[in-house]
């Protein structure tokens, strides 16, 4: 089953018309579908006329029962809206499932834990998420494959988009998630010029990881709202129909370039493993030849005592940083210790953040050395590879002076450093 979060700590962006109607879109499309919703505001069953005065029992009493030792389950709650969506309602006690939370373990993995019973039963699960960063969300996120950020074409929308993707950044690298985040462009108006300014700064930084599809303004995706009815039962030929069914599709479409990508992935490893078992085989069966090693050159050191800093002050000093600043930032092993260098005139703190630190800039500080900007740390690690990103003043970002990266689900590119 595939889990998709929807997800924005800023509101009025479109949330919940984006998962009634994708959600809709995609049981339309033939694909049995799961709507949660984790709002307490519980929208989706407004928009979907269901009467909250029937609702018995809502997602909040699946979630606390574990926690009680009276388990219930996911389908005593459902509400089926067509012959392929169910809802999975929400109540107002979901504002109190923090504090009834509070001091349980692993109470963070509760929806996780959840949809893995119902995982066969349903192709995709949609999670409507409340418009803050808590424990509602964060659940969300430990049960998701996939996060669609949906983002309003308006004034704020770069600066809130921006601040939704660190904070993304942060919990799943906290937890070691992996998951596929794609920017959606919603209540788009193409008439006003600032709409289409904003889209196109969306498409010059985000261009990788935004959707094709754009859902754009349309006051029938609002009736259809106030009707409790999904697009497609509204008005079928409205271009709000036209575009979650585009969205829906694209959706689909990339499940199977991912299916198609693991794939390749798992041929391409065993066609490594063949070709090195045969590798191994032909160096058994050839005599030993002895290897002559061409004598090594010495290169400069990167910085590792207070002689380097004073190099690197001096090059920054003189302005000839461009031709040689790689010889003395970055990161590199020096005998048992891996030792990180960077250079930051203006910064007030760095911090480095990785898998050593499970992903905690507090844990791994920085020192300024000299007043030319040059920061510096040591950490002695056991042998392997890691994966770390810089945080300058709150700012997290990939180490400049480091060429091995790896791209990360959230469209930038976490730093590499393998200790031996």
């Amino acid at each position: 089953m595939r889990i998709i979060a929807i997800v924005n700590q800023k509101g009025g962006c479109g949330k919940t018309t984006v998962s009634i109607n994708l959600a809709s879109s995609l049981a339309e499309a033939g694909r049995k579908t799961l709507l949660v919703d984790m709002d307490p505001q519980s929208h989706c069953a407004v928009g979907l006329a269901v009467p909250e005065e029937q609702i018995e029992q809502s997602i909040y009493d699946v979630l606390i029962s574990r926690s009680r030792n009276e388990p219930i389950k996911l389908t005593e709650i459902l509400w089926q809206i067509s012959d392929k969506l169910e809802l999975a309602p929400a109540s107002i006690d979901l504002s109190a499932f923090e504090q009834q939370m509070s001091g349980i373990a692993e109470r963070q993995s509760c929806l996780k834990n959840v949809l893995a019973e119902l995982d066969g039963e349903f192709d995709y699960a949609i999670i409507d998420c409340p418009p803050a960063v808590g424990l509602l969300t964060f659940n969300a996120l430990r049960a998701a494959t996939d996060v669609i950020v949906p983002v309003e074409t308006g004034y704020f929308a770069l600066h809130g988009l921006s601040k939704q993707l660190e904070t993304l950044s942060v919990l799943c690298e906290r937890y070691s998630q992996q998951v596929e985040v794609r920017v959606l462009a919603s209540m788009y108006d193409v008439r006003t010029k600032m709409a289409r300014e904003i889209m196109g700064e969306l498409r010059t930084h985000f261009a990788a990881k935004m959707f094709t599809t754009t859902v754009n303004f349309n006051t029938k995706l609002k009736e259809a709202s106030s009707f409790g009815q999904p697009i497609s039962e509204y008005d079928p030929s409205s271009k709000g129909h036209v575009d979650f069914r585009s969205l829906a599709e694209e959706v689909i479409e990339l499940e199977a370039k991912q299916q198609r990508h693991q794939i390749v992935n798992s041929l391409s490893g065993q066609l490594a493993a063949i070709s090195s078992t045969a590798d191994e085989l032909m160096a058994a069966a050839k005599p030993a030849i002895r290897a002559v090693q061409a004598p090594k050159t010495e290169k400069p050191e990167r910085i590792a005592d207070s002689s380097s800093v004073e190099r690197a002050e001096k090059l920054s000093a003189n302005g000839d940083i461009d031709a040689r600043l790689s010889d003395y930032y970055g990161v590199r092993q020096i005998n048992d210790a891996m030792v990180f260098v960077t250079l930051y005139p203006r910064a007030k703190s760095v911090q480095v953040a990785g898998d050593f630190n499970n992903w905690q800039p507090s844990k791994t500080v920085m020192h300024k050395v000299g007043k030319s900007g040059v920061w510096q740390t040591k950490l002695k690690l056991p042998a392997g590879r890691y994966r770390y990103r810089l945080v300058v003043d709150g700012q997290w970002q990939q180490d400049p002076y480091n060429e091995q990266t790896e791209s990360n689900p959230f469209g930038g590119f976490n730093s590499i450093l393998k200790v031996k």
